[in-house]
């Protein structure tokens, strides 16, 4: 779940376009107020080029608003557009919050390399998310390039979850492999050491291809929805 503390939270995730490490870098959250701070990985993004967000510049402050930070609202689309309503149904919301919207969606842009992600902070419960698998470009038969090369998997297709101990970038390395047993992906590292210790704990992970979408870059065509039993 990601509620702590009586506080909905979000990870805002910053990609390295050379590496392709993905960082949490902040961390906001609603309880009536917003907040948004940076996280403990922001020493390592710096380092790797990550510059700080023009209206948060003190990386050891808490910023508060009572309204959703317009550096992130922004990134949303118009609530006025004549296919809203599309846009909300796709993303399984009745009306218009900028919170659930922003959960949903990850608030892509073309211009830079941060979403958001609802962050997984207690697994002792049921619950269920869909992400973009990681790692697609490297596994899938695109090279990166040609997303309508990719055949080998389709919506609706059973993965299944294996950890990789010996992964030098991501000790709970997460593989997500086929019914024959082929590597088609990772779970993304910000969820691995989650879904490391759900595999520890033998819990039932089922996941499932939710949508493949050839169209868009190679970090988001492909979608899982996975869904995690409670504790027995």
């Amino acid at each position: 779940m990601s509620f702590k503390n009586g506080k909905d939270y979000l990870y805002l995730i910053w990609q390295d376009k050379v590496s392709r490490r993905q960082y949490i870098v902040g961390q906001l959250s609603k309880n009536g107020q917003y907040e948004f701070c940076y996280s403990n990985e922001i020493k390592d993004a710096l380092e790797a080029g990550f510059k700080p967000l023009v209206p948060f510049d003190d990386l050891n402050k808490t910023y508060y608003s009572d309204t959703l930070f317009s550096t992130f609202s922004s990134r949303l689309p118009d609530k006025k557009r004549k296919d809203i309503r599309k846009i909300l149904e796709k993303y399984g919301l009745q009306e218009y919050d900028a919170y659930a919207l922003l959960k949903a969606s990850g608030a892509r842009l073309p211009i830079d390399s941060l979403h958001f992600v609802d962050p997984i902070l207690d697994i002792s419960t049921a619950f269920d998310r869909d992400f973009y698998m990681a790692g697609a470009r490297h596994y899938l038969a695109c090279d990166g390039e040609d997303c309508l090369l990719v055949t080998e998997l389709d919506r609706g297709d059973q993965l299944f979850l294996k950890k990789e101990p010996d992964n030098k970038q991501d000790a709970y390395a997460i593989e997500i492999m086929t019914s024959n047993n082929k590597r088609v992906g990772y779970i993304p590292r910000y969820y691995s050491k989650a879904f490391t210790r759900l595999l520890d704990e033998n819990r039932e992970i089922v996941c499932h291809v939710k949508r493949i979408e050839k169209n868009k870059p190679c970090s988001e065509c492909v979608t899982l929805h996975i869904e995690v039993s409670a504790i027995a």
